[in-house]
């Protein structure tokens, strides 16, 4: 099961995980554009299921559809769209709540329901799609910067208590990635700062020791390995696929 599956990162993981030969449910609120990559994902057995991630009742009614109907999940992507950008001294309390139900409470609510059928199969995998904020905050993401590191914690907890069952819970902190979220931050630094948005993204590429923004399929492949049995001893880490960006060990 891919969260948020019809663009960037997480379009990218339905991809690799499909090639490794999965059988991928695609989860987005966009019922056409989740038939749209259906149709390019290759293999078979593929499904979707459509479920705004604003509504968490909407969620838990797709993923005890999804248990139901097609049996034990065995690998879960946690990914949705990241909060509005904007300093955390101007966020309002319900902008807090809203991210607080859009990342952590459906990361719960999808965890519940399928790690009894990863336990019963002795083998499961949720990845979580976070930020490298968990390590540094990224100026201008108040928001985000809070939750993210929220769902870091929910999620190194849960390693502990789970990985007895072989199941592990994995973070992957992409860093400045060729995304829509990406195009609408550099739009919003570029209108804040009176500059192009061609000379935020050169700053920001110039933060990179790789020299480039990340492709979303290179996120992919960290997320493929961390959900193959070749991952089975990797559990509650939270891993920068960055370019080197970020300072700390």
């Amino acid at each position: 099961m891919v969260c948020g599956s019809t663009q960037g990162i997480g379009r990218a993981a339905a991809q690799e995980l499909a090639v490794r030969g999965a059988a991928v449910t695609l989860v987005a609120r966009d019922a056409e554009a989740l038939v749209r990559v259906l149709a390019e994902l290759p293999g078979t057995g593929h499904a979707t299921r459509a479920a705004d991630f604003h509504d968490n009742d909407a969620v838990a009614h797709a993923a005890a559809a999804e248990v139901r109907e097609r049996g034990a999940i065995h690998v879960l992507v946690n990914n949705t769209g990241g909060p509005p950008a904007g300093a955390i001294v101007d966020a309002s309390p319900d902008a807090f709540l809203a991210a607080f139900r859009a990342h952590l409470i459906n990361n719960q609510i999808l965890a519940q329901a399928v790690v009894p059928g990863m336990k019963d199969a002795g083998y499961g995998r949720i990845v979580n799609i976070v930020s490298t904020s968990v390590r540094e905050p990224i100026a201008g993401l108040g928001v985000s910067n809070t939750v993210r590191a929220a769902v870091a914690g929910w999620a190194k907890t849960l390693s502990g208590e789970l990985a007895r069952f072989g199941i592990t819970v994995n973070n992957v902190l992409p860093g400045f990635t060729k995304t829509s979220r990406l195009d609408a931050l550099i739009a919003g630094r570029a209108k804040a700062a009176g500059r192009t948005e061609a000379e935020i993204a050169q700053a920001m590429v110039a933060q990179v020791p790789a020299g480039r923004f990340a492709e979303s399929w290179e996120i992919a492949a960290a997320i493929g390995f961390l959900a193959s049995p070749a991952g089975a001893y990797i559990t509650g880490v939270s891993l920068p696929v960055d370019g080197g960006r970020i300072a700390a060990l």
